[in-house]
């Protein structure tokens, strides 16, 4: 099925050739920035609860440098030895952007699209569906991408990286924006009602608490971690420590082919079942 098969101008084709999309998925042209555009004019109006999320990196960063990281020492990861704090800290960076991309892309386009029905009304201009489906995913790009910048400013300014290709953190954490955010649209469009996110929560705590970010990987037992390294937080938490410590090797490689097939099956679900609902 093709989604919003409007021909793409030069300026968009350009946008969506970095996108993990195949010819036959169409997620809309750059009208979809109007989305990106309405959804940073209402936030305009609750600025203090998008601002909000700046100040956890720090509070996260320095109850850890002052508590956890005198308490645990020091790790071995991969042969160098780093402070607890700086094992840490890209993990947590990795969460940052996962929380702020999933917020937008599932829990407020569930308002949106179950609750308010505002994309009713968006779809009587001339924007389309894959345009909604698309501009959601970039705004959702967005705030995780804001939540992750704040947080590699902190690391930074704490001395919680370990080499200078750590500023490579941060495009690695837009793609993980990017990948969650797919993935959390999608899973937006089975939700029936606010109950629902009941079990959203139950897959994302251990996720989180189970993707390698808190203690390395090898800690755990054997069969723990092979169910770990399918935990997408995993390979996005790897991906950053690896630039954050200056570890480049073949496995940045295989993070990042990991979260771009995950970004790529997420966002064609999303765009064929954002067609399904809203067609009428």
């Amino acid at each position: 099925m093709v989604v919003g098969a409007t021909k793409l101008p030069t300026t968009a084709g350009s946008l969506m050739a970095l996108l993990p999309l195949t010819a036959s998925v169409q997620l809309g042209s750059r009208r979809s920035l109007r989305i990106v555009e309405r959804n940073a004019i209402f936030y305009r109006r609750i600025w203090p609860i998008l601002v909000s999320g700046f100040f956890e990196p720090l509070f996260y960063l320095l109850s850890l440098g002052i508590g956890l990281n005198t308490l645990v020492g020091s790790l071995h990861v991969n042969g160098a030895v780093v402070d607890y704090a700086t094992f840490v800290a890209p993990g947590m960076m990795a969460t940052a952007g996962m929380t702020g991309a999933i917020i937008d892309s599932l829990y407020n386009t569930f308002w949106k699209l179950k609750v308010s029905h505002t994309y009713d009304h968006i779809l009587a201009t001339p924007i389309s569906i894959g345009d909604i489906a698309l501009g959601e995913v970039l705004w959702a790009v967005v705030r995780g991408s804001l939540y992750a910048g704040a947080f590699l400013v902190c690391m930074f300014a704490l001395g919680d990286v370990g080499s200078w290709w750590g500023v490579l953190c941060f495009p690695a954490a837009v793609l993980t924006c990017f990948a969650f955010a797919c993935v959390g649209l999608a899973a937006c469009t089975w939700l029936r009602s606010w109950q629902d996110f009941d079990t959203v929560a139950l897959v994302q705590m251990p996720v989180f608490l189970f993707s390698a970010t808190f203690f390395p990987i090898t800690l755990y037992p054997g069969w723990l971690q092979a169910v770990v390294r399918c935990s997408p937080l995993y390979h996005s938490a790897a991906l950053l420590r690896d630039f954050s410590l200056g570890q480049l090797s073949w496995n940045v490689a295989g993070h990042v082919l990991y979260l771009v097939v995950m970004s790529w099956v997420g966002l064609t679900i999303a765009a064929r079942r954002f067609a399904r609902i809203l067609t009428p």
